[in-house]
């Protein structure tokens, strides 16, 4: 099975970017497609973007413009490059499959000051 660790979130104010990563403990290689959800506080968790296997990329039309989903297969990892953070992106994200395994990580925490 394989486990997934994300990293890289923290305070920053609007308008700014951050680079979140998720290290998967195993392969990723050949898994069809991976995504980045959030979960805002008293909201339900939502998919943000997601990629596959070969590279194609979906975003939320919240996020579309603003954050670059990508994947090193090599290194067993998924980034998410977010630009022009706003207040509203405040929010807990997490990497996971897709569709999602049951389990999730403790995810990293992003909190956008205005």
């Amino acid at each position: 099975q394989v486990h997934l660790v994300e990293s890289g979130g923290g305070l920053v104010q609007a308008g700014g970017s951050l680079r979140l990563s998720c290290a998967a403990s195993g392969s990723i290689a050949r898994i069809s497609a991976m995504g980045w959800y959030r979960q805002a506080p008293g909201k339900q968790r939502e998919l943000v973007a997601r990629i596959t296997e070969g590279g194609i990329t979906n975003y939320a039309d919240s996020v579309k413009g603003r954050f670059t989903i990508s994947r090193d297969n090599a290194k067993n990892t998924v980034y998410l490059q977010m630009n022009s953070l706003k207040p509203e992106d405040t929010a807990v994200y997490y990497c996971n499959f897709i569709p999602p395994l049951p389990s999730w990580g403790q995810g990293t925490q992003v909190t956008v000051s205005s």
